[in-house]
């Protein structure tokens, strides 16, 4: 389970920590993540990362995909700066030095046993509100994949297995079949 410093700490704080130190600042609060992700979550990870990254490539799009840690803060006004496991930015202004500013096009979050609310409860309604247009919780133990894609002020949810082939929305044709992952 994360470790969550309560204090209103900034941006600044957060880009300060040593480089070996995973945190996440959420609201002013830093909340550490503490077990290093297991050797399923990383296999998911990497089969993603290069899927993602090669349907991008082929198509000559202006999007890149980053796997964690990369930095994203997410609005400018509120003291929040993520990690999440993927995240697809489509929009290269938003690209600095430190990671990204604003909301990705498209996040991926793998769960683990100790912070599958945090990537259910908490991070959806960071993502909804700060207007990530994609986002999907990737459940290893469960097998299932949570689709969720912002229509308007509020996102579409749709379940999945490690069986499925999934559209990703933001793009008119790419699929992702999770059968075909070397899991």
């Amino acid at each position: 389970m994360p470790l969550v410093r309560k204090a209103n700490y900034t941006e600044e704080d957060y880009y300060n920590l040593p480089e070996d130190v995973r945190a996440e600042l959420i609201d002013g609060a830093l909340i550490y993540n503490q077990a290093a992700p297991s050797r399923l979550h990383q296999t998911i990870l990497g089969e993603l990362h290069a899927i993602i990254h090669s349907y991008i490539k082929n198509s000559g799009g202006p999007c890149r995909v980053y796997p964690a840690p990369f930095a994203v803060q997410l609005t400018k006004n509120k003291p929040t700066v993520v990690e999440p496991d993927l995240s697809i930015v489509c929009d290269r202004s938003k690209l600095t030095e430190r990671g990204c500013t604003g909301a990705p096009d498209w996040i991926v979050e793998i769960t683990s046993p100790g912070n599958a609310s945090h990537d259910y409860i908490r991070k959806l309604k960071l993502y909804a509100d700060a207007g990530v247009r994609e986002y999907w919780i990737v459940d290893p133990d469960k097998k299932s994949i949570f689709v969720y894609f912002l229509e308007f002020t509020c996102f579409r949810a749709d379940a999945y297995t490690f069986l499925d082939k999934i559209k990703v929305n933001i793009y008119d044709d790419f699929v992702i079949d999770f059968s075909q992952l070397e899991l």
